[in-house]
């Protein structure tokens, strides 16, 4: 069997998806991989076949996406090449996660793809936030459409969402508390995170910047450029931390134990989704990142309450359930969000 696996890179939780799954589909078949955008710091032990430009968006400085360069970076008289070039029909299966132009690919040549992502938990009516930023989960449903389409969440909701995935690096990593707190707010500017963060004083902080290349020191606080695996020992030795709403990071914050505070990105679906959820399930969220927050974050760093989860490793069996009809060759079924 040939195999397309493809994602987005916007962010990094796609990419560290990829490193669970993609060596379980190379034990099953040929496996191609394709990535459209590049805002992803993860390093791929796998050659990337496409590098694609794709549909993404680019982090602000203000807590939100930074719409204008977003605009700039559209391009969709490259993005209809892309899908019109791509040789999807070398493929017996793609396998999605949230790329748009192999997902369109498919759908304009009829070839079989199934879409595994965390987006697709959004569109579960039993979603906690379903009810909500109908227009958003419009575009969500339709960004990378597929038939048969399998979420990823903080909890189970149905037959069709699965538990998050967690990698080798967090699932078999040391876990100590040395006292500082780890940061990652890639839509703030490090200024901002400086001037609100360096107010308490008795706390080391240490912050993760796409923006810079090298570290940086104010009094408490240091700035640390973007690097996976110091991101990882990081977390793994804090006492807490401190990040967007997005899926990968506060899973494995969760997942090791730390005290998680979330402070949603301004006018991002899934990140406000996600923090309805992350609500529920008893973790602070921090509506923006500004000086009025600072006794509410105060009263998190004061606590020491852990959210416990339990997210054992099923990837293989996952896998193996979701693409059994293809060894056969037989139709897939198609499969709805319950």
């Amino acid at each position: 069997m040939k195999i397309l696996y493809a994602f987005q890179g916007t962010g990094n939780g796609h990419a560290s998806r990829a490193l669970e799954i993609i060596p379980h589909l190379q034990r099953r078949g040929e496996v191609d991989v394709l990535v459209s955008g590049s805002q992803y710091e993860i390093e791929l032990p796998f050659n990337i076949k496409y590098k694609l430009h794709g549909l993404g968006f680019v982090f602000g400085k203000k807590g939100g996406i930074d719409l204008i360069s977003t605009l700039k970076d559209l391009n969709l008289k490259k993005v209809y090449k892309e899908i019109k070039t791509l040789p999807i029909k070398e493929y017996d299966l793609v396998i999605n996660d949230f790329e748009p132009i192999s997902a369109w690919a498919c759908l304009f040549r009829n070839v079989p793809i199934i879409s595994l992502s965390n987006q697709n938990a959004l569109l579960n009516e039993k979603n906690s936030a379903f009810k909500k930023f109908r227009l958003e989960r419009l575009i969500i449903k339709y960004y990378a459409p597929a038939k048969n389409k399998f979420g990823f969440h903080f909890k189970t909701h149905s037959s069709s969402t699965f538990l998050p995935i967690i990698r080798k690096e967090i699932r078999y990593r040391n876990i100590t508390n040395k006292g500082h707190y780890t940061v990652y707010l890639p839509s703030y500017s490090d200024e901002k995170i400086i001037k609100v963060l360096s107010s308490i004083k008795d706390i080391k902080w240490q912050v993760f910047s796409k923006k810079t290349k090298e570290h940086q020191f104010f009094h408490n606080i240091t700035i640390l450029p973007i690097n996976d695996d110091v991101f990882i020992r990081s977390m793994a030795s804090a006492k807490g931390v401190v990040c967007g709403a997005g899926f990968a990071t506060p899973t494995e914050a969760l997942y090791l134990r730390k005290k998680l505070l979330v402070i949603p990105m301004k006018n991002q679906y899934e990140q406000q989704c996600n923090a309805i959820t992350l609500k529920e399930m008893g973790v602070t969220v921090v509506k923006k990142l500004s000086k009025k927050q600072l006794p509410k974050i105060e009263k998190w760093i004061n606590t020491n309450k852990i959210i416990e989860v339990h997210y054992p490793d099923v990837t293989e069996d996952m896998l193996d359930a979701i693409i059994l009809p293809y060894y056969n060759k037989t139709i897939l079924p198609e499969i709805t969000i319950e």
